[in-house]
């Protein structure tokens, strides 16, 4: 699959009825919300982890030096944590844009933190897309992402963005935070 998937998402018609539809954020929609949403709460996915193993190429990196953003793996009785928002399926233009890079929309049973649950969306980069760069260590992720800077800014700042919000949601990401760690190492501090 090629890295920009727009028009694959574009043809996802499952909500297409819909005057609203649930979108659950992981990674930088968790904390850069660049669109008009109805209403946002925290929320959870079951099932999945949350993984620096999806190359950015447009965002955090370039083509040539493609930088790591998350994506989802599945993993039996894992939870990953994140914000849910309430958009119109017209919202969807303009985050498919963002997404482009190698995610596609997925259906999702999200639950919300203060109850209740509701069939959404979700952008996964799964592993048979061209931007997907897979597993590495936590170390050499904080080394790649130390690295790496694109049109969005350095990759730094997205890895720092995302531990900060997890933290204020009052969640822990055992990976997010090891490779925060070593970035820190890296950094000297």
């Amino acid at each position: 699959m090629s890295h920009n998937t727009i028009e694959i998402n574009r043809a996802m018609d499952l909500f297409d009825r819909h005057h609203n539809v649930w979108l659950f954020g992981y990674g930088s929609l968790i904390w850069k919300a660049d669109f008009p949403f109805i209403e946002r709460r925290p929320a959870s996915i079951a099932g999945w982890v949350r993984r620096f193993w999806q190359g950015s190429h447009d965002h955090r990196g370039t083509l040539e030096a493609p930088g790591r953003v998350v994506t989802l793996v599945p993993q039996e009785g894992a939870v990953c944590h994140g914000m849910a928002y309430l958009v119109t399926p017209e919202e969807f233009a303009h985050l498919d844009h963002r997404e482009k890079n190698g995610y596609l929309r997925l259906p999702i049973d999200i639950r919300f933190d203060d109850g209740g649950s509701e069939t959404g969306l979700v952008y996964i980069a799964r592993h048979d897309n061209a931007a997907y760069l897979g597993e590495a260590s936590e170390a050499d992720i904080a080394r790649h992402i130390a690295a790496a800077r694109g049109p969005s800014g350095p990759n730094v700042e997205y890895l720092v963005h995302l531990a900060h919000a997890l933290r204020a949601m009052g969640h822990e990401d055992e990976h997010v935070f090891a490779i925060e760690r070593h970035l820190l190492a890296l950094a000297g501090g």
